[in-house]
């Protein structure tokens, strides 16, 4: 039997980030060494109360509306609007199976030309083109650590010719870890009012800050025009479970968009699992250890992406400085020349050489948005340390025992974040003696 696929799967490959995860969960089964810095899923265990609910309703079976369960959209608005100090009512809340499949729906259910930050999440754009919509990055320097330019935006906008234009955010942001301060937001807002775009903020990872800097949407500067998207899976680990949920505006635009996006849920997924949905209650009830235990885990977040952003940059590598999240975007533009003798010229030709000659498990930028000369890697701190579920019971007991940060970052508590830096060490050696070697023969 003949097979024909339409045109936009033709060599068409999974996403990035499930693909390296794939590859090295294979190389662990077959007891080869990985260092795994590919992947970004928080490894915290699920939180007692969390698990209690799930079992408590997992005689739950009849079909919930597609628009979610009434009770936890009450919940989500309420969670969202005390959060936002903004307010939301049930009628603009939607729960869906991921944000990612949320995230989709909007893009089906709007006629509009996509505009991406680069570097942008790595589904971002692949769902447009599943779609057929016009994609354009928006593009920004890896020596200004790939920080928004307005001015950039206004020059891409001229490319498009369709007059519905959606612009994606996602603070904190994967891959680099920034975050967007208020003075930028409000003057995004302003620009995309001015131009009639609309917005969808991506916000899954708002509850994921490491202290410096505060999460700020762009919904309290332009609530018209602003798609708020969210969920479980970051600041509670629970990707597995699916539940995404989206904020849409309280207007007669946001009642149409509505309609449309609950008509696709109810033909593709009809409604989030119902014990997931009652558990989930749980998780948007304000529960003062369920925060406390996502403060926890934010913090040791941040501690050890920190502590990698600060050996990596003693190194001489060039990364972004993390605000939130768990990932940095780290630059090797410095050693293209030593890289380029070993046949190493794109960012996916590097993340292969570290992997195989280093055991570094990393993701090239090019899926981001990032030119692929470019040799930037999205590095992931989920994994290190965290390989097994009772590490991150042992590494959440040990900063509640009061271990001072240093202490906590150790060698002896955390083996292979430290054998991962020494790889990376190992590596500019390599090419630091490769240029010292071209020096010599000239």
């Amino acid at each position: 039997m003949q097979i024909n696929l339409k045109p936009v799967f033709v060599n068409k490959a999974p996403s990035s980030t499930l693909a390296i995860n794939e590859d090295v969960q294979k190389r662990w089964a077959s007891g080869k060494r990985v260092l795994h810095m590919g992947f970004g899923e928080s490894r915290f265990a699920v939180h007692e109360k969390l698990q209690r609910a799930l079992q408590a309703h997992a005689c739950a079976k009849s079909y919930m509306p597609s628009q979610g369960l009434p009770e936890l959209r009450e919940a989500v608005a309420a969670y969202y609007s005390d959060k936002h100090h903004l307010l939301f009512n049930a009628d603009q809340v939607l729960i869906g199976p991921g944000s990612k499949a949320l995230i989709y729906a909007l893009q089906l259910a709007l006629d509009a030309d996509l505009f991406l930050p680069s570097p942008s999440w790595v589904s971002y754009a692949p769902q447009a083109e599943l779609l057929g919509s016009r994609i354009f990055y928006v593009p920004s320097r890896v020596d200004d650590g790939y920080s928004f330019d307005l001015k950039a935006f206004a020059v891409t906008l001229e490319q498009s010719s369709n007059p519905n234009k959606l612009l994606i955010l996602n603070s904190p942001n994967n891959p680099t870890g920034h975050m967007w301060s208020e003075s930028s937001l409000r003057e995004l807002a302003e620009f995309c009012r001015e131009h009639n775009i609309l917005v969808i903020s991506d916000e899954i990872y708002f509850l994921v800050e490491h202290g410096k800097v505060k999460h700020k949407s762009i919904a309290k500067f332009y609530p018209e025009g602003t798609f708020i998207l969210g969920g479980l899976s970051k600041h509670l680990s629970i990707g597995g479970w699916r539940v995404g949920v989206a904020l849409l505006p309280d207007s007669e635009s946001g009642k149409l968009l509505m309609q449309a996006v609950k008509v696709i849920a109810s033909e593709i997924w009809s409604s989030v699992a119902a014990p997931i949905q009652y558990a989930a209650l749980q998780a948007y009830s304000h529960d003062p250890e369920i925060e406390a235990y996502i403060k926890t885990c934010s913090r040791i977040h941040g501690i050890r992406t920190k502590f990698l952003y600060q050996k990596l940059t003693e190194l001489g590598i060039s990364c972004t400085k993390p605000l939130g999240a768990f990932y940095l975007t780290a630059n090797f533009d410095a050693w293209a020349d030593p890289l380029r003798e070993i046949g190493v010229e794109s960012s996916a030709q590097l993340a292969r050489y570290l992997l195989d000659q280093h055991d570094l498990a990393t993701l090239s930028t090019d899926a981001f948005g990032i030119p692929e000369k470019t040799l930037s890697l999205r590095l992931a701190t989920s994994y290190l340390d965290m390989e097994k579920d009772e590490d991150s019971q042992r590494l959440t007991s040990l900063l509640a025992s009061g271990v001072s940060e240093q202490e906590f970052m150790s060698e002896a508590n955390h083996p292979n974040t430290h054998a991962a830096i020494g790889e990376f060490e190992k590596f500019v050696e390599r090419c630091n003696d490769a240029y010292t070697s071209a020096a010599r023969a000239l």
